[in-house]
C-alpha cells in the first residue's frame, strides 16, 4: 500500500475539499487519463485496487502511470474509548482529490482498451469519473 516513508507531522487536521484541482488537472505522461469529477479522500486501498483492476485489464499491457499519492494521515480512536487523552494514532493515509485531477494516466494501449480499464478501476473509487483523451495535434 501506498504511504509516505517518513512525514514532518504525524497527525494532520481535516482540512476542506473546496473548489477545482489547480496543479494535476492536464495529461503529462500518457495519452489517456482517468479525472475525477468530485471531491474525496482516496485511501491508499482505493488507489491499490484500481491500479490491480486496470492492470488485470490490459492483460500488463501498455505504461499506466499514478497521479495520486496518500499523504495526508487519518487518525482513528479506538472502538469504545472515552473522549480526551488526546488525538488519536494514525489509521490510515488518504489522497486530497478535488474536481479536474487527473488519477491514472495510460499510454501503449488503444482507447477502447483504456476506456474499459479504467471503468474497471473506476467502480473501486468512491466518487465518479470520466476518461480523457490527449488531444494530439
Amino acid at each position: 500500500m501506498l504511504q509516505p516513508k517518513r512525514v514532518k507531522f504525524r497527525n494532520h487536521h481535516r482540512g476542506r475539499r473546496r473548489g477545482m484541482a489547480v496543479a494535476g488537472s492536464k495529461l503529462n505522461f500518457g495519452e489517456f487519463g482517468l479525472k475525477a469529477t468530485e471531491n474525496a479522500w482516496i485511501t491508499s486501498r482505493q488507489i491499490e485496487s484500481a491500479r490491480r483492476a486496470m492492470t488485470r485489464s490490459v492483460k500488463r499491457g501498455g505504461k499506466m502511470w499514478i497521479r495520486i499519492f496518500p499523504d495526508k494521515s487519518v487518525t482513528a480512536r479506538a472502538a469504545e474509548t472515552r473522549m480526551g487523552k488526546g488525538k488519536g494514532a494514525v489509521d490510515h493515509w488518504v489522497a486530497v482529490v478535488r474536481p479536474g485531477r487527473i488519477l491514472f494516466e495510460m499510454s501503449g494501449v488503444t482507447f477502447e482498451e483504456a476506456k474499459k480499464a479504467f471503468q474497471l478501476a473506476s467502480s473501486k473509487l468512491p466518487i465518479s469519473t470520466k476518461v480523457v483523451e490527449r488531444n494530439i495535434i
